[in-house]
């Protein structure tokens, strides 16, 4: 029986949660690629590089010099132009993004996508995939409410808040953030404070609630939990809400 062709894909990130995510959606979605997994474009070889056909590079590890790191992909996509280069970046390094990785087999995609626009975009190809993604397309300034109790929470506690609503456990969020336990359960304490919220019941009630997803950005978030559901990555626990 002659083996089997498969195809290859490299997912480039620093965090463990997304290099789990992303190879859950490969395995799930895409059974036909191998994937092999690096924390830096650094670690590459040129023998990965060769064989592969597929790149995910997520840009939201700690960064220190993007320039120097877009310029590094810049030179390995004037090398390898028969690969699908897909970076995942902050809306912070979006015109470094578009100045150094926006190229014909190039996609740009927010690190705060669903499951369903990276699958479009994997199976799009390099060829018909769009460029840019919408997200990032969207203006920064968030619509005024109609109501008059608005929001008033600092970037880190929606971000905590955010992370708890895709059933992230505080000691996942402290873990990922590179804070303590202790520092991310004061952020969400202060965040529900704001919002006259007495327990955690009322605090999931809200995030859940309309107004709540639409201050996190729920809708649209990567990895929003009902996503991952459809995807078999149980071993990422993100179904625990530890206070």
């Amino acid at each position: 029986m002659p083996p089997i062709s498969c195809k290859h894909a490299i997912i480039i990130s620093k965090l463990p949660i997304i290099q789990t995510g992303l190879g859950g959606i490969m395995s799930h979605y895409f059974p036909g690629y191998e994937c092999s997994f690096y924390r830096s474009h650094e670690e590459l070889t040129l023998l990965q590089l060769r064989r592969a056909t597929l790149v995910i590079a997520d840009f939201s590890g700690d960064l220190h010099n993007p320039r120097k790191v877009c310029e590094q992909y810049y030179s390995l996509q004037n090398q390898y132009r028969d690969i699908h280069w897909i970076f995942m970046i902050p809306r912070a390094l979006y015109p470094l993004a578009v100045e150094f990785l926006m190229r014909p087999e190039s996609t740009l995609l927010s690190e705060m996508e669903g499951v369903d626009v990276m699958v479009n975009v994997i199976q799009a190809g390099s060829r018909s995939a769009e460029r840019i993604s919408l997200t990032l397309l969207k203006p920064e300034t968030e619509e005024p409410y109609d109501d008059r109790d608005d929001v008033m929470l600092t970037f880190s506690e929606r971000k905590v808040l955010r992370l708890l609503g895709k059933g992230w456990g505080i000691n996942q969020i402290a873990a990922l953030l590179k804070k303590s336990n202790k520092t991310v359960s004061a952020q969400k304490n202060s965040a529900m404070r704001r919002l006259s919220l007495r327990s955690n019941a009322e605090m999931y009630a809200w995030i859940n609630s309309t107004k709540g997803m639409k201050e996190l950005s729920l809708f649209s978030a990567y990895g929003e939990q009902d996503e991952w559901k459809r995807a078999p990555l149980r071993d990422i626990s993100l179904s625990s809400k530890s206070a």
